[in-house]
């Protein structure tokens, strides 16, 4: 076999079907020479798609032997992306010893590239829909609220009734071993009527209800100006 002629005759076909794109870098001793690939899709400047540079050099007995290939000016790869390719075309290679194998090389790379650009664009999707999921279940849970169980609501009780000042009153009323009145806690503690102003000032405003009191005009009620309210009914009889 004539390696000169074989490998001329390659080069000469590859500048061919990728016309323009073939960049010769060395002629001798021997050919060295660089295929851009590309995989659906690539736009450049972007993180759409993928891309790279195979730049291979022939040895003295290629297609006997399988050229050199380097994998260089990788576009979007991950780290093991590079060694992953490299391997490939290795295997490639060895599978087609003794034929020109460059346009075959590229095309399995080609391939290759678009497998995983797919699989990228696959797991990017997953992501963004995950992500979406774990979104509108945060929202729901929001909505949700939290749930009352028996040792919630105790808990919330107690913290409760101690805002208010109720606990105290219990306190109280256990240790006088009565029921005591209002006015009663009151005068043994002005600081419980604090608590329940605090209480009021703390939470919403009281709404009165302004209709129940729209229709007093109608009502027939007389004005009594002799009316003494500290006088006994009876006392008239």
């Amino acid at each position: 076999m004539d390696y000169s002629e074989e490998q001329k005759g390659e080069i000469e076909a590859l500048e061919s079907i990728y016309y323009g794109d073939v960049k010769i870098l060395e002629i001798e001793p021997r050919y060295k020479f660089t295929i851009p690939i590309k995989s659906e899709g690539y736009e450049e400047d972007t993180d759409v798609g993928m891309a790279c540079d195979l730049t291979f050099t022939y040895t003295e007995k290629y297609p006997d032997e399988h050229p050199s290939i380097e994998i260089e000016n990788p576009v979007n790869f991950l780290d093991t992306y590079k060694s992953e390719l490299s391997e490939y075309l290795q295997s490639q290679a060895q599978d087609n010893l003794g034929m020109v194998m460059v346009f075959t090389l590229v095309s399995s790379a080609q391939e290759w590239l678009n497998v995983k650009w797919e699989n990228v664009k696959k797991e990017r999707e997953d992501c963004i829909a995950k992500k979406i999921m774990e979104e509108e279940e945060a929202e729901r849970k929001r909505f949700e609220g939290t749930k009352v169980t028996v040792e919630t609501f105790m808990k919330w009780k107690i913290a409760f009734e101690d805002e208010i000042g109720l606990t105290k009153k219990k306190e109280m009323i256990e240790r006088e071993g009565k029921k005591l009145t209002g006015r009663e806690l009151f005068m043994q503690d002005n600081t419980l009527n604090e608590s329940d102003l605090k209480f009021l000032a703390d939470g919403e405003a009281i709404k009165v209800d302004e209709s129940l009191f729209q229709d007093l005009d109608d009502l027939d009620l007389d004005d009594d100006e002799d009316y003494d309210p500290t006088k006994d009914d009876s006392d008239d009889s």
